[in-house]
């Protein structure tokens, strides 16, 4: 969005020059675009792309917009493309430029309004007829069921361009409570089973309503509980005082949000990365063809069975998927994890065994070389898993998870590769895996992805900590 916009001003300022200097008749069109670029001039426009670059950022034009208006859009746009033309307006003046005069200054806000707010409509009714269909969609749950909440639930609910869904209500019973169900909506659980509808369900956001004079301590308590799921949460003004990196405030019909967020949130970083998801992980699956084609007549000629092994996993907030890689172990390997029990190497909820006795010959070649996960190259183009982020755990595993902070791991897509894979992998200890999926959420930087990529290769062929 940020190089669309200083696109477009670029555009709005070669038309406006155009029609100048055509309306003057000194310069015909041809000599126009025949002319030369002088250095200072070059320098110039440099400086004024940065001007332009900082003006859009203080004027907010990169928050999400989910739940702002068209007219908050807009007016938005309309301060931003105003102050860029001041901008212009004082970098004509100071650099002597007879061209820049206030009626080109104000033809140029006009193109550039015109050309960013029309940009962002399109845009905006593309998003808002995805959302109706189901796509992009968020989870969001309430806390209280007071008449605020019930009425910020049907305005939510009277959007249905904005994407969210209302899973229920969150309170104790009350006096109160039965005018929740008479609206139509579902009380999910009380406050004492927040915890656990928060493990077992697909949460995105929380909204809280709670009358904040008698229910302080206890919505500070509620809110640092999603704060350790790592979900978004909604209030009025900010006073539980979490651990957030930043908030931002949004404006939602004539009402303001202040939602905290981390790095995981910021929409342009995720964009560049699930666009380097996509482009690395189908260039990969091109290229190794040839590989995946040995590898599946290596399983296939090894042992009965199928050529891949699918398993649920736990991925974003909870959402389960199936993931997909080589099969490196006997048939019926998953009924023996009973019976192998006592062998596990690992400590905290998850299984491993260093010489598996389930494992095939081929499946072992295919563990220490991490082939058997390249299949999961197809879980990221369907935006299930990114290529780095924690990586994704099994049902079994994720149901023996003792401690909510734990669970912040999954407010962020699962990866094919991590911090714990590229220091040490199985030799770690589950408390020291956990610890390492916490340091890549709240570093995370499209460099820190890059590194870790960078240490994959080298640790893969190591095959330390394989197992």
């Amino acid at each position: 969005m940020k190089l669309l916009d200083l696109g477009l001003l670029v555009t709005s300022l070669g038309l406006t020059t155009m029609l100048i200097v055509s309306h003057r008749g000194t310069l015909s069109f041809a000599q126009f675009l025949g002319l030369r670029i002088k250095i200072g001039n070059f320098v110039l426009f440099a400086l004024l792309l940065l001007a332009w670059h900082s003006v859009l950022l203080l004027c907010g034009l990169y928050q999400s917009r989910r739940m702002s208006t068209r007219r908050s859009e807009a007016v938005d746009t309309l301060k931003a493309t105003g102050m860029a033309s001041i901008c212009l307006l004082l970098a004509g003046a100071m650099f002597s430029k007879n061209i820049v005069t206030p009626s080109f200054v104000g033809l140029f806000w006009l193109f550039s309004f015109d050309t960013i707010i029309s940009v962002r409509l399109v845009i905006r009714l593309f998003l808002s007829r995805a959302r109706r269909r189901g796509k992009n969609v968020r989870f969001m749950l309430i806390l209280g069921t007071n008449a605020r909440a019930i009425e910020f639930a049907q305005r939510i609910e009277s959007r249905p361009d904005l994407g969210y869904r209302v899973l229920g209500f969150v309170d104790d019973e009350w006096s109160g409570s039965a005018a929740v169900r008479d609206a139509g909506y579902l009380i999910r659980c009380d406050f004492a089973g927040l915890a656990e509808f928060l493990r077992r369900n697909v949460v995105d956001e929380v909204a809280t309503y709670l009358p904040l004079r008698s229910f302080y301590e206890h919505a500070a308590q509620l809110a640092a509980l999603c704060d350790l799921h790592g979900i978004l949460i909604r209030f009025d003004t900010d006073i539980f005082n979490l651990n957030f990196a930043r908030t931002r405030t949004e404006d939602f019909d004539q009402g303001l949000h202040i939602a905290p967020y981390g790095s995981e949130y910021e929409a342009l970083p995720m964009v560049l990365k699930r666009f380097l998801d996509v482009v690395i992980s189908f260039a990969l699956l091109i290229l190794l063809v040839p590989l995946f084609l040995l590898a599946a007549v290596l399983v296939k000629l090894s042992s009965a069975g199928p050529i891949f092994f699918s398993q649920e996993r736990i991925g974003l907030n909870k959402r389960r998927f199936l993931t997909y890689k080589f099969r490196t172990m006997i048939p019926n390997a998953e009924q023996m994890i009973s019976q192998l029990e006592h062998l596990n190497e690992v400590s905290g909820p998850v299984f491993k065994i260093k010489n598996d006795p389930r494992l095939s010959p081929v499946g072992k070649l295919l563990r220490r070389t991490s082939i058997d996960e390249l299949p999961q190259l197809f879980n990221v183009l369907k935006g299930d898993m990114s290529l780095v982020g924690p990586r994704p755990m099994a049902v079994r595993d994720y149901e023996g998870f003792s401690e909510d902070w734990q669970r912040r791991r999954f407010s962020v897509r699962p990866g094919i590769t991590c911090l714990w894979q590229v220091n040490g992998r199985s030799s770690i200890s589950f408390q020291q895996w956990m610890e390492l999926d916490m340091q890549y959420i709240e570093q995370w930087s499209i460099w820190l992805d890059l590194k870790i990529l960078a240490k994959t290769i080298p640790a893969v062929m190591r095959g330390t900590g394989a197992a």
